[in-house]
């Protein structure tokens, strides 16, 4: 009990000093005979709830960047445990990942929105017998960050925010802000408002949210493309991250782990009692009331953006690995099913609030997890 402890503490502190970078993790050689069988079963041990089995090889993974950099504490932990697998995930976005998924060029990919049904169609040409389903694994808040010298604290509701995006409200100073922070020093400085240029997850989530909370001050349709017109565009969400940072001003979307060094983060008018900050917390309160509308084995879910329970935040996303359930690649099956039992295991969803992200709660979690061992 003492040695699986200290194995648990130290995956904890590994995983909470992972930087944003990607983990492209290459492990020990594939030696062969009574040695590597030994070195295999120390792994296995030393790994705690890590069973590597015969994953081998190379995984190769890609899409979104809003779960990159928990993918990159998973893979750290994985990959030291699992010495003959080396796993590569891009974080390209959700657009790129499913595209490179149903042209068979990965593994498995992240996306933080739900196959289209035209999506599961292509799918079908490369899951042999099967097709691609949605399996929840990471769920966090969408934070609006900004970059405004001399505003530490700032609170919007949905009708500002749209307003802000869609070029309506220019200035900082603008008295549908000052309302909403009468005590705040608001500048007369121009908003730089910063979305994505790539097709992202992100902001699908993040219009349904403008879609469902504010529809008369948001009439665009929605999707993974940024639709409205004007502001600054950027790549990915360390890209938007780093121009808000950039540009005194500046304001835009991203997950929670990329709102830091110096980035103030909004809090949210849902019409609660007190207004909502991106937390981990606030994530898991909202992913608590969403329905699993997925058939047969996809757990695809609807999650309810117009929340005003308390302390629930309403920008919520959930990341989704894509992975055929039937006919996925041999000579990568163990692999992926190594890794993904992991991901969704007590210990590897155990170290998301610490860098940011939350939990899938057990409910939902569970079905993922017999999910993942039905995979074939």
């Amino acid at each position: 009990m003492k040695l699986q402890r200290m194995n648990r503490r130290a995956l904890t502190l590994g995983a909470l000093a992972v930087s944003g970078a990607l983990a492209l993790t290459a492990c020990g050689s594939d030696d062969t005979g009574s040695s590597s069988d030994s070195s295999s079963s120390s792994a296995t041990a030393a790994a705690g709830s890590i069973k590597c089995d015969d994953a081998k090889g190379q995984l190769l993974a890609d899409g979104s960047s809003a779960q990159k950099n928990a993918i990159d504490a998973w893979v750290k932990n994985f990959t030291q445990a699992c010495s003959g697998v080396q796993v590569n995930y891009k974080g390209s976005g959700s657009g790129a990942g499913v595209t490179a998924f149903t042209q068979g060029q990965v593994a498995f990919a992240g996306s933080d929105s739900a196959l289209k049904p035209e999506e599961v169609t292509a799918s079908k040409s490369v899951c042999t017998g099967g097709q691609g389903i949605d399996l929840p694994m990471v769920a966090g808040p969408i934070a609006v960050a900004y970059n405004v010298s001399g505003v530490d604290d700032l609170v919007l509701d949905a009708a500002t925010i749209a307003k802000i995006f869609d070029g309506k409200i220019t200035k900082w100073n603008d008295a549908a802000i000052a309302k909403l922070n009468p005590d705040a020093k608001l500048p007369d400085l121009k908003i730089q408002p910063y979305h994505r240029s790539d097709e992202s997850g992100t902001t699908d989530n993040f219009t349904k949210y403008l879609i469902a909370a504010t529809p008369d001050n948001w009439k665009y349709e929605g999707g993974k493309a940024w639709q409205a017109k004007g502001g600054q565009s950027a790549s990915g969400s360390s890209g938007v991250a780093q121009g808000v940072k950039q540009t005194n001003g500046a304001i835009g979307y991203m997950e929670l782990s990329y709102a830091k060094d110096g980035l103030g983060v909004v809090s949210i008018d849902t019409g609660a009692s007190a207004p909502v900050k991106a937390s981990s917390d606030g994530a898991t309160k909202a992913v608590a009331a969403a329905k699993v509308v997925g058939t047969g084995s996809d757990l695809s879910l609807q999650l309810d953006y117009t929340t005003k329970a308390e302390g629930a935040y309403p920008i919520t996303l959930v990341t989704y690995e894509i992975v055929c359930d039937k006919g996925n690649k041999a000579a990568t099956l163990p692999a992926t099913k190594a890794f993904l039992t992991y991901i969704a295991s007590t210990d590897g969803q155990g170290i998301l609030s610490g860098i940011d992200y939350a939990p899938i709660p057990d409910a939902i979690i569970s079905k993922v997890r017999t999910t993942i061992d039905s995979l074939s």
